[in-house]
């Protein structure tokens, strides 16, 4: 499917993932919206910041309001990139992050697909992107909240995906490794490095998921670093 003059939405933009999202829609031809709290550095004139807290509900909705507006009632594309995590023994998780990931990872989520459905309905047609985690397919220590999360994108994901096929609206869930981006701020132990998922080439996955015929759905992509640590030594 031809990228050129389609409406997309995508949260978290300011780096990582998100940013490499915004550059290739844009070289693809898209209408970008970035809504996050952190802009990014993109200048083109086919790009828009909406300062936007997607843990927050009624600011989201006032984003949305905007890009429907400008756009007369269309968006193509949502991807659902926001997230963070925090690491740490259960004991030991402040409640206050524990709930910034819910709020950030599970509850930015729903509050943007909520808000494009209904026009992608309107339309005939969509594609919504949640990015969740190979932690949303393995529990891992010391990430238990961040699992949690993304536990929820992944259950969220699989019925969304059901409700809204029949309605020509693809839902499609991605479950990258570690990816080397600033994601491990929180983690005392794990520092980003060449051996990681690259931002540029996860984005390019999901460009090509966009790009797909209408009826060619893939509703799971899966993508780990070949050697996360590393080559072995014979």
């Amino acid at each position: 499917m031809e990228l050129k003059n389609k409406i997309a939405v995508v949260t978290g933009v300011s780096k990582g993932i998100g940013a490499a999202l915004c550059r290739q829609l844009l070289e693809n031809g898209c209408r970008v919206y970035g809504l996050g709290r952190n802009n990014c550095e993109e200048t083109d004139a086919s790009f828009t910041f909406i300062h936007t807290d997607v843990r927050n509900n009624a600011e989201v909705e006032l984003a949305f309001k905007q890009i429907l507006a400008d756009n007369g009632n269309k968006i193509d594309i949502l991807i659902n990139n926001a997230g963070l995590g925090y690491f740490g023994n259960v004991e030991d998780l402040p409640l206050s992050q524990w709930d910034d990931m819910m709020r950030t990872n599970v509850d930015g989520m729903f509050f943007c697909t909520r808000a494009a459905v209904p026009a992608m309905k309107s339309n005939g047609r969509g594609h919504i992107i949640n990015i969740a985690s190979t932690a949303a397919l393995e529990g891992m220590p010391m990430v238990s909240g961040y699992c949690a999360t993304k536990w929820a994108v992944k259950g969220f994901s699989e019925s969304l995906w059901r409700e809204l096929r029949d309605f020509k609206i693809k839902v499609s869930c991605v479950y990258p490794g570690s990816v080397k981006t600033d994601f491990f701020r929180n983690s005392p132990n794990i520092k980003p490095h060449d051996y990681m998922l690259m931002p540029e080439d996860v984005a390019a996955m999901m460009v090509y998921a966009l790009k797909t015929p209408d009826n060619f759905h893939q509703v799971n992509l899966e993508v780990r670093p070949l050697q996360p640590k590393g080559p072995a030594k014979v």
